[in-house]
């Protein structure tokens, strides 16, 4: 018996699947639909944009309207292309579909762009050159190749990394750019005109190899797509339907690649679904382009446009706040959340203003701690920081507090690698029979002494009996090492020795500086053009900083062995999350701290200096990403002093705070107590509304910030106020000059 389906696809099926079928043509799955995701899901012709805030339903939507097609014989499962960001989405997808149907589909074109690229080019591998059974080799056989080819370019590998130019390449795939259609304007933002050459030989090489890159699954489509209009006319002919999910997050060969395929004969558009949501677009460092989202109605006129603006998630006060945010964004679609399953205005958005960063790791301990002895879960709970570097004083806040936490999407501080490998330069030092650690480093940068070298040194030191470091000073003296090796190494050991002299005179904070530098080991990163380098560089500026809170580098080293065995052995499921708020995206907590809201931090400097205002606003994007997250409480805090780099710097709250409104805020300020100042002392009962950044302050008491009233500050110590401005003090120090301090961070002596 046949069922009539799209033209080209008619199908064979029996009694019972007529019956099943039947069955299933309920309004059951749409039945748990709102108004405007059931519009969502039943508009499937055309071109359609659907704008679904944080915690709108975007999944369900995308996977009941994946369902609603099959159901209502528009297409067969092969005639849909539905595109996710992850293979996690795109298994959740199918499982949600398969949920709704009552049994498993199979067929699906449904994954991510690039596992739909590699499915494509298995079929079309002979226009691009490559074989069907090609190779797509990964970062480290990607590199090996690189040095091989630029060795026959004569470049220095100091002066241009191979992870650097790779990192180029890349970013040339990403914008769908072959080595002929890099132009003049793209060649002046290059250091080396001969990188060009270098990526025309790559290419070359992968194809001699039978082999692609992982940029290449998109490039090679695209590039089969625009000059062989015929495949690209099978694709059209196939794919009645497309769906995208996380729309927002799409870069430039991904948009390509869509229009391609959406753009049918005539300018017509196809049945394309984009979901994303413009307000939550933070991925511009990796490619990311949010024009495409804003551009989308220009793209395909006519676009139905359906905004998701129920938000089952946060209650109505949170979301109000992240809205206040969010709209000083000019470059966004618009729309405003509200809260669907409650009417309670739930918790104000609490701002805690704290003297300094390791004031604030402490209160962010206790708070969650408290929280957690009135019923709330630590696996409800996140910390959401804007760098990474930011983990390291809470992580030994909880520690001390003995709360199990996790880090999401990373690792704990003292696991990353660079932290490793420098706590194995510091134990090299410390300990010169520590062969472990010197083992990590003698090669870290690259010092020409290699594995075959190390073994060589190992069975010598053995041989002896002495520690790797004693047996290399030995040959290095002897002359039995000789070349650029043997004068690097005995750089490397004239470090050392210096470093011993400086933790002598100047103590282990500045010997530790003395060493990463002139070791070469922050210059390796400082060369490297990855993403991860300047995150990785902060990391290691936060090592320093945490070296100045113990009296000895011994002290230190011990700590860092303790707390690495405390993390061994904690097996506890019920956690508290750190991650960055990058990494927050898609998730959702009861409770979420937001430590760190200050200018230069949160919005970050670097993204300000190199992007401006566009950049401000994708920074505006994930304060508003990290409010969304929350679904109880939100806590924003924020530090009058922070430790960056070994030294104490002054800040001043983010704008960001300036532009919550101040009928949904709750500002926390310490007690001023002298009997307890300094320490965890908070006015819990009485939540002072300190004016906003710009708004006019309350004259205080004169007697309070009479000039010459002399004042004790946790970090600078004993001072007199110079200047007074409302509550804002000019104090001079008597070891640290005069600074701007805000009067809440001060104790005022009698």
């Amino acid at each position: 018996m046949a069922i009539k389906g799209p033209p080209q696809y008619i199908r064979l099926v029996t009694d019972h699947d007529l019956h099943t079928l039947s069955a299933l043509l309920t309004p059951d799955y749409l039945a748990r639909l709102n108004a405007e995701q059931k519009q969502a899901v039943e508009t499937t012709e055309g071109p359609l944009l659907i704008l679904a805030g944080a915690g709108t339903g975007k999944t369900r939507v995308l996977t009941t309207r994946f369902a609603h097609i099959l159901l209502q014989n528009l297409a067969w499962p092969e005639q849909i292309l539905a595109v996710t960001f992850t293979n996690k989405a795109a298994r959740e997808m199918k499982e949600r579909i398969s949920a709704i149907l009552g049994h498993s589909v199979e067929g699906l074109w449904l994954g991510t762009f690039h596992a739909l690229c590699a499915r494509m080019l298995r079929r079309h591998a002979g226009l691009t050159g490559l074989e069907p059974n090609f190779t797509i080799i990964d970062t480290d056989d990607q590199i090996r190749l690189l040095k091989q080819i630029m060795a026959g370019y004569n470049l220095d590998l100091k002066r241009t990394p191979p992870a650097q130019l790779l990192n180029q390449i890349q970013n040339w795939k990403d914008k769908a750019l072959l080595p002929q259609d890099i132009t003049a304007a793209h060649e002046s933002a290059l250091e080396d005109k001969r990188t060009i050459s270098v990526y025309e030989a790559y290419q070359k090489r992968l194809l001699e190899l039978n082999a692609c890159d992982f940029g290449d699954l998109m490039l090679h489509m695209v590039t089969i797509f625009r000059h062989h209009p015929d495949v690209l006319a099978q694709y059209h002919k196939r794919f009645r339907y497309i769906l995208v999910d996380e729309y927002q997050d799409t870069n430039t060969i991904q948009y390509l690649w869509l229009r391609l395929l959406a753009k049918r004969e005539g300018n017509q558009s196809a049945n394309i679904a984009c979901v994303g949501d413009d307000d939550q677009s933070i991925y511009s460092w990796r490619g990311a382009d949010i024009g495409n989202i804003l551009r989308f109605e220009k793209d395909f006129p006519g676009a139905t446009i359906i905004r998701l603006e129920r938000n089952y998630r946060s209650t109505p006060r949170i979301l109000a706040a992240a809205a206040g945010i969010i709209r000083h964004n000019e470059e966004r679609l618009g729309k405003t959340l509200q809260a669907a399953d409650t009417e309670e205005p739930g918790d104000y958005i609490e701002v805690l203003s704290l003297p300094d960063s390791d004031e604030e790791a402490r209160t962010i301990a206790q708070r969650a701690q408290k929280l957690h002895q009135e019923g709330e879960t630590y696996a409800e709970m996140a910390v959401l920081v804007r760098a990474g570097f930011q983990t390291r004083p809470i992580e030994e806040a909880l520690l001390r507090a003995n709360i199990p936490y996790q880090v999401i999407g990373g690792l704990r501080f003292y696991e990353r690698a660079e932290i490793r490998d420098a706590i194995a330069y510091l134990r090299a030092v410390q300990q010169p029979q520590d062969d472990l650690a010197f083992e990590r480093i003698i090669n870290l940068p690259k010092r020409g002494f290699g594995t075959v070298a190390l073994n060589k040194l190992r069975s010598e030191a053995a041989g002896q009996g002495r520690s790797l470091q004693e047996t290399l000073k030995t040959l290095l003296t002897e002359k039995k090492l000789k070349g650029k090796a043997a004068d690097s190494l005995i750089d490397l050991l004239d470090t050392f020795d210096h470093v011993r002299v400086t933790m002598d005179k100047e103590g282990h904070v500045v010997a530790a500086e003395q060493l990463l530098e002139r070791s070469g080991y922050l210059q390796m990163w400082r060369d490297d053009r990855s993403v991860e380098a300047p995150g990785r560089l902060d990391n290691l500026h936060e090592l320093i900083r945490a070296l100045a809170d113990f009296p000895t580098l011994e002290a230190f080293l011990e700590h860092i062995a303790l707390v690495m065995e405390a993390d061994s052995v904690d097996q506890n499921k019920d956690r508290v999350s750190l991650m960055t708020l990058h990494a927050a995206k898609g998730l959702e907590f009861d409770i979420v701290f937001l430590p760190g809201w200050e200018e230069g931090l949160f919005p970050s400097q670097r993204s300000l200096d190199e992007g401006g205002n566009t950049a401000l606003e994708e920074e505006r994007r994930l304060a508003y990403v990290g409010l969304t997250r929350a679904r109880k409480k939100a806590i924003i805090a924020h530090a009058a002093s922070r430790r960056i780099y070994a030294t104490w710097q002054d800040s001043i709250p983010s704008r960001f705070i300036d532009e919550l409104p101040e009928d949904l805020v709750k500002r926390i300020a310490p007690a001023r107590r002298s009997s307890s100042f300094g320490k965890n002392s908070w006015q819990r009962d009485t939540f002072g509304q300190r004016p906003a950044l710009g708004k006019t302050a309350s004259p205080a008491p004169p007697s309070r910030f009479a000039i010459g009233t002399p004042v004790k500050h946790p970090r600078f110590g004993n001072g007199v106020v110079l200047e007074a401005d409302g509550d804002s003090l000019l104090i001079n120090f008597e070891n640290h000059g005069a600074k701007n301090i805000l009067a809440d961070f001060v104790e005022f002596l009698k």
